[in-house]
Parts: C-alpha cells; sequence; structure tokens
C-alpha cells in the first residue's frame, strides 16, 4: 500500500504537476459545490430554429437523409436477426453479451449489479465507481446510442422505417435524465458519443413525419446543453485523463459547427475545439503512429473517431492540418503490421473496454478490418484489403469512396522484422506467424504491466495471448490479474507485477525499456531487449529478455535473466495459451520447477474463460524455454 506523501511524490514524477494540481483543484470543486453551480439542473428551455427551417438546410451531414446513402443493398437474416433483438429491447453490450434490457428500460439500473442511480442527483455527486452499484459502464453502455446504427442499417437494407421506435428512444432517454443529473452526465465522452450518434438518426430520418416539430424542440434544447456540458467541462479531460476521451470531446466540439450550424455558440466552440483536438492527436499518436494509451481497442476507438473527423471536415471543405493526416496514416500502418488478415484480428494489448462506437457491419468485435479499411480507403483512395467483405459497407456510412486522387500511399504488411520503438512494439512477421514483444519507455501512464510481454500468432491462432482486461469495476484480485504482470508473458518477483499498483488506473514506479537489440542472419530472427523494473522491491533492477525466432519454422527459444535482485527472490516465467495441446513449452534450465495451473483470458468486455497458465519458477536469476507448435 502507497501512503499519501508517497502517492503523491510518484504522481507529481509520472503525471507532472499540471494533472496533480487538476485533480485536487478538480475533487475542491466537486466537494465544495463549484461543479453544481457551474452545471446547474433545470435549464431554460433552448430552442433555435423551427423543424421546417431545420429541414431545408441541416447543414452538410456525411449524407443528408436516408436516399442519399450510397451503398448497394444486402438484407441479410443476421442484420434481420440482431435488429429484431434490438426492437425487443435484448441489447448486445459491450459488442459480445445479450442482456434482455426490456422494452421499457429505465435508462438508470445497472443490469449487471441491479443497482438504480437516482436522476434527481447532479452529476458531480455520482461516483462512477462503487461497489454497490457496480460497473458504471453498464448503465452508460446503453444510453450511447451505438444500437442505432443496427437500426439504420436494418431499415436500409430491408427498405423499413423504425423512425417513430429511434425517436421514441429518445423520448425516454429524455424524460428520464434531465439536464445535468444523473449517471448519463458523469462522463463528457458518453456525451459525446451520444451527440454523434443523435445526429445519424436525426438525418437518417431527416424527412420522417415521425420527427415532430414537440420533439424537434426537445432535441435542441437537449442538444445544447449536452454540447454545453462537454464544453465547459473539457479541461477534465484534456489534463486529468488526456486519452481517447480527450480526441472524442474535442472532436465534438470541432464538428458542432457542422452537426449543429444552428447553434450559435458552436462558431466559437468548434474553433477552439478544432485547435484543442488537433493538439491532442500531436499528443496522443506518437512519430511512429502508436498511441499513448498502449491499447489496440482504445486506438482503433480513435480511428474511428478520425474518420468521422476528417470525412466530414473534407465534405465541409475545411480539413484538419496536414499533420493530422499523417498521425491517422500512421496509426493504420501501425495496427496493419500487428494485424491477423483472415480473421483481422489484433493481439489483445492493453486496456480494452469493449467500446467500438459506430457499428456500421455485422462483423465480429474483434475484426479491426471494418475500421482500418474505412479510414485507409479515405487517406488513399484505394481499399486496405483484396477482394469483396464484410468491411465494405462500413465507409459507406461515412461518405467515403475509392478515388484517384490520395494523400498517400497504400499500405500493405511488411515481412520480418518491424519496430516501433516509440511505443516499444516490436514485430517478427515470418511466413503465416507473428512475434510481438512489448518493450516500452512509458510517455504516459502505463494501463497495465506488460513489458516484455511476448504475443504469438500461428495462422488465425494466438497461441500465446495476453489476458485482455475483463471489467475495471471488479474484485481487487481480478482487477489486479488482468492489469498485472501475472496475465502476460513474462516475468514476475514473488508473484509480485513489475510495478505497483495504485489506485483506479495509476501505476507507481513505472517499468522502463533502456536497450534493445534487433538481429537478422540467415537462422534466427533475434530481439534482445532490457528493461528497469520491480523498482518497489530494489533498485536498479534489470531484466532482459532475448527472443531467437527460427526463419522458416515455429519455433522460438525465449531466454530471461533478472540482475539486480536481493536473494531471497523467486523469479518466474509465464505463459498463457488456449491451445495448450498445440503450444508446447520446453523449460531448459536445470533446477527450474514447471507447474501448470488455470489461468483467464477476456476476449469481451465483461467476459472471462478459463485459459492454461504455465509458469516456471527458479531461485536462479536464469530462465530458458522452447516454445514450438505440435
Amino acid at each position: 500500500m502507497v501512503n499519501i506523501g508517497t502517492g503523491v511524490v510518484h504522481l507529481l514524477k509520472n503525471m507532472g504537476p499540471r494533472y496533480v494540481a487538476y485533480r485536487v483543484r478538480h475533487e475542491l470543486e466537486k466537494k465544495a459545490g463549484v461543479l453544481k453551480r457551474r452545471f446547474p439542473e433545470n435549464q431554460p428551455l433552448k430552442t433555435f430554429v423551427p423543424l421546417v427551417q431545420w429541414r431545408a438546410d441541416a447543414g452538410t451531414f456525411l449524407f443528408s437523409d436516408r436516399k442519399d446513402i450510397r451503398l448497394k443493398k444486402k438484407p441479410t437474416p443476421q442484420l434481420k436477426q440482431k435488429a429484431a433483438a434490438i426492437l425487443e429491447g435484448r441489447l448486445t453490450f459491450f459488442s459480445s453479451l445479450e442482456i434482455d434490457l426490456g422494452k421499457d428500460y429505465d435508462w438508470l439500473t445497472n443490469p449487471d449489479s441491479g443497482f438504480t442511480y437516482d436522476n434527481t442527483r447532479h452529476w458531480s455527486q455520482i461516483s462512477d465507481l462503487s461497489s454497490t452499484a457496480g460497473d458504471i459502464k453498464y448503465v452508460w453502455e446503453k444510453s450511447r446510442f451505438s444500437y442505432l446504427h443496427t437500426i439504420l442499417r436494418y431499415d436500409y437494407h430491408f427498405e423499413q422505417d423504425s423512425a417513430e421506435w429511434v425517436f421514441a428512444e429518445l423520448d425516454s432517454w429524455i424524460r428520464a435524465n434531465p439536464i445535468n443529473c444523473g449517471p448519463n452526465y458523469r462522463c463528457s465522452q458518453e456525451i459525446s458519443l451520444r451527440l454523434f450518434n443523435w445526429s445519424y438518426a436525426l438525418h437518417f430520418y431527416r424527412h420522417s413525419p415521425a420527427l415532430t416539430e414537440d420533439r424537434w424542440r426537445d432535441y435542441q434544447h437537449y442538444i445544447y446543453w449536452q454540447l454545453h456540458h462537454v464544453y465547459h467541462h473539457i479541461d477534465f479531460s484534456r489534463i486529468a485523463v488526456r486519452n481517447n476521451h480527450a480526441i472524442t470531446e474535442t472532436s465534438l466540439l470541432c464538428l458542432s459547427a457542422f452537426l449543429f450550424p444552428y447553434i450559435p455558440q458552436t462558431k466559437q466552440w468548434a474553433k477552439e475545439g478544432r485547435r484543442w483536438l488537433e493538439e491532442e492527436i500531436s499528443y496522443q499518436i506518437y512519430e511512429d503512429g502508436t498511441f499513448l494509451q498502449n491499447s489496440m481497442n482504445y486506438h482503433r476507438v480513435v480511428v474511428q473517431v478520425l474518420t468521422l473527423v476528417l470525412a466530414l471536415t473534407e465534405k465541409n471543405g475545411n480539413p484538419l492540418a496536414g499533420s493530422a493526416y499523417e498521425a491517422a496514416y500512421k496509426s493504420v500502418n501501425f495496427l496493419l503490421q500487428c494485424q491477423q488478415l483472415t480473421t483481422g484480428k489484433l493481439p489483445n494489448l492493453g486496456a480494452n473496454d469493449g467500446a467500438l462506437f459506430f457499428q456500421f457491419t455485422d462483423s465480429d468485435y474483434n475484426d479491426y478490418r471494418p475500421q482500418l479499411n474505412s479510414l485507409h480507403l479515405l487517406l488513399t483512395g484505394e481499399n486496405l484489403y483484396s477482394g469483396t467483405g464484410v468491411w465494405e459497407e462500413d465507409a459507406a456510412w461515412y461518405g467515403i469512396r475509392p478515388q484517384k486522387a490520395t494523400r498517400f500511399a497504400v499500405l500493405n504488411q511488411t515481412q520480418g522484422f518491424v519496430s516501433f520503438p516509440v511505443g516499444g512494439y516490436y514485430l517478427i512477421r515470418d511466413n503465416e506467424s507473428l512475434s510481438l514483444i512489448r518493450c516500452a519507455k512509458f510517455r504516459n501512464r502505463p494501463s497495465h504491466a506488460d513489458n516484455l510481454h511476448l504475443d504469438v500468432w500461428v495462422g488465425e491462432k494466438n497461441l500465446l495471448h495476453d489476458a485482455g482486461s475483463y471489467k475495471y469495476n471488479t474484485s481487487k484480485d481480478l482487477k489486479r490479474y488482468f492489469k498485472g504482470t501475472q496475465s502476460h508473458n513474462t516475468v514476475i518477483v514473488d508473484d509480485l507485477d513489475q510495478m505497483l499498483m495504485g489506485e483506479r488506473f495509476i501505476w507507481y514506479h513505472w517499468s522502463e525499456a533502456e536497450d534493445v537489440k534487433l538481429t537478422e542472419n540467415d537462422e534466427y530472427y533475434t530481439f534482445e531487449g532490457t528493461i528497469r523494473a520491480f523498482g518497489h522491491l530494489a533498485r536498479n533492477v534489470r531484466h532482459t529478455r532475448t527472443v531467437q525466432k527460427k526463419k522458416g519454422a515455429n519455433t522460438w527459444l525465449v531466454t530471461d535473466e533478472v540482475k539486480g535482485l536481493p536473494p531471497q527472490h523467486m523469479i518466474k516465467q509465464l505463459w498463457h495459451t488456449a491451445y495448450p495441446e498445440q503450444a508446447d513449452l520446453r523449460v531448459l534450465t536445470n533446477e527450474a520447477d514447471r507447474t501448470t495451473e488455470t489461468g483467464w483470458r477476456s476476449t469481451h468486455y465483461g467476459t472471462k474463460e478459463a485459459c492454461t497458465q504455465v509458469a516456471v519458477t527458479t531461485e536462479n536469476r536464469h530462465i530458458q524455454t522452447l516454445v514450438q507448435t505440435t
């Protein structure tokens, strides 16, 4: 346990005085009621233009209405089934877990814990981390309105009209969520996603008789005050959080003048939002295309948001700065190099909350092809993947089509070594195998203690995997397992993590890459990396990992050496696989004890399944293991 003084010292060292000062100020403002006064309830009605005027001049969106979408209609049974479930009140949470909310869901009850939030309490008085309430993401999930994309797609492909049902959903949410009250105002990113998805619905059903003057009056009011909330609380995401939340929220502000041109304040909000967004893109996407959150899924979140922003700003003749395009292109390249092409999957590295903001295909959640293809098509004018596939529809909902004029060259996967040293990712792509090794010197706060983790793919199988995230609000043991070193294919000391876990998403004593060497000869690709780690146990502890990948064969020789530990400590090399019959792990070190036990794996947020965990323990400081496929 870290005492308050030590925690503050580590926060100052790792997060900086600006972060610490803002968090202290924010907590004081919350306790003193300043936030409640700044974001008052019972806001006066705000309306701007009558419905007939908006219908005549709604601004330039990605499409003018449902008739303007350029897409061949494919009424698939899968889409029909998904839409039918939603219309009956059965929603898929976190892209994997179907929950029957019923047709009259109150928008306030956590279906996982059964807890119902009080919608008369100000949002600043509601905790987003509570053992009684459970994981607040279960309440936020439907209020994002991402499920509306499935209904829009259903109406388009099956030539149906669900406008009345869609607008009734918005009406129901409005009745249950007074301005600035309840859990659904707790997070500005959730508000931003809600407004993006409302915009899709409003434009798709722009000329529907179900959109009445009374409804339009209410929608304007709620759009304005939610935008107002995001703008006036933007410092929280830009200083205290500074991750994909900041990109999403500044994107909303940047696009606000295009999405809601009838609101006079959006002219200023969009101007500042654009500047902030370009700053966030430059800060969060590193020079090599990796992302500060060290998370594949959150990087895809950014890809989706950037696709929306770049497509809409281009359509309005006011594109972002060239540096934003460069960052987007490098992002696609990084994720592509890590991808297994026939399934579209990537290693399950970093925090993964199941987010998929815009659901424009029937693809599996773990298939990244639709999102990468859309942004690649926008940037290069060509599809990223050959042939035809389910990934193609995604681009049409952004209004993106193949074109001759391009900004960038078409991307392809690279064989052999591929390095992303700024983010700390080193790849070996050899025939049908992919080896990914983490060796990072963190610029920003790490989410998982995963340095020197080795992820191995053979064909479509993730032979040696990262366990994922499971839940952000769960038992202490499970939280530590999934975020900590124990769920990664690397080395731990005395069952302790490489870093010391603090509160929420904070780590102390960050591990740090010091040296990486990549060599190649006729027989092997060889990675050698050294990190400084376990600073909470002793100073100057070094872990060096060498991975020798034999060319043309599914064989990896892994050598770990730990220096600087006091003699009483044990080291343990860990391996995790869902394919124990195919992952042959041979310990080559004498005086090492190998054990096999049950571990956990979470490929989707909120769900976990057992896997095989192999541990090699020794009092020595050297472990060597041969990994082969059988």
